[in-house]
C-alpha cells in the first residue's frame, strides 16, 4: 500500500510516496513485532519481577505471580527467552535447578516498563471513568 503526500517547499510542490507496506502485516511492522512478543498479559509482569529480584526460580515466581498458570509462566519465559529479554540458567544437579534473571537487553526495556506503569497507574481511574461512559 502506497500513497502520496504533496509538500510545499520554498513554494514549490514535491510529492513525496509513502510506503506504508511496513505496517500492514505484523512481520513487516517494528513495533507490532516487538510489542505483540512482550505485549501479552503476563510479560510485562514477569519483567517488572525479574528487575525487583534479580534472580528467580520458576516455583518462586509461580508463588509470586498467584493468578498465573505454569503453563503460561512456562510459554511466557519461552517467549522472553527467545528474544534475549530473559536468561535462562540451567545448573547440572538433582534436582535440576534452574534459574532466571533478565539479560541486558531486558535490562534495557525496564525504563521504558515502569514509565508506561507510571502513565496507566495516573490514567487508570480516567481510563475506567471513559470506559464506563462508552458502554452507556
Amino acid at each position: 500500500m502506497t500513497n502520496l503526500k504533496v509538500i510545499n517547499v520554498e513554494n514549490q510542490l514535491f510529492m513525496i510516496e509513502n510506503s506504508l507496506n511496513k505496517f500492514t502485516e505484523i512481520e513487516n511492522c517494528p513495533v507490532r513485532n516487538v510489542m505483540d512478543r512482550f505485549g501479552d498479559k503476563w510479560s510485562i509482569l514477569i519483567l517488572l519481577l525479574l528487575n525487583e529480584e534479580p534472580v528467580m526460580r520458576f516455583n518462586e515466581m509461580y508463588k509470586v505471580i498467584t493468578s498465573i498458570s505454569q503453563k503460561m509462566l512456562s510459554v511466557s519465559l519461552k517467549s522472553l527467552e527467545a528474544d534475549d529479554l530473559v536468561i535462562r540458567k540451567q545448573y547440572p544437579q538433582i534436582p535440576p535447578r534452574v534459574e532466571y534473571m533478565l539479560s541486558k537487553r531486558g535490562q534495557s526495556l525496564i525504563p521504558h516498563l515502569q514509565n508506561l506503569a507510571a502513565w496507566a497507574d495516573q490514567n487508570r481511574v480516567e481510563i475506567e471513568k471513559s470506559r464506563a461512559a462508552f458502554k452507556k
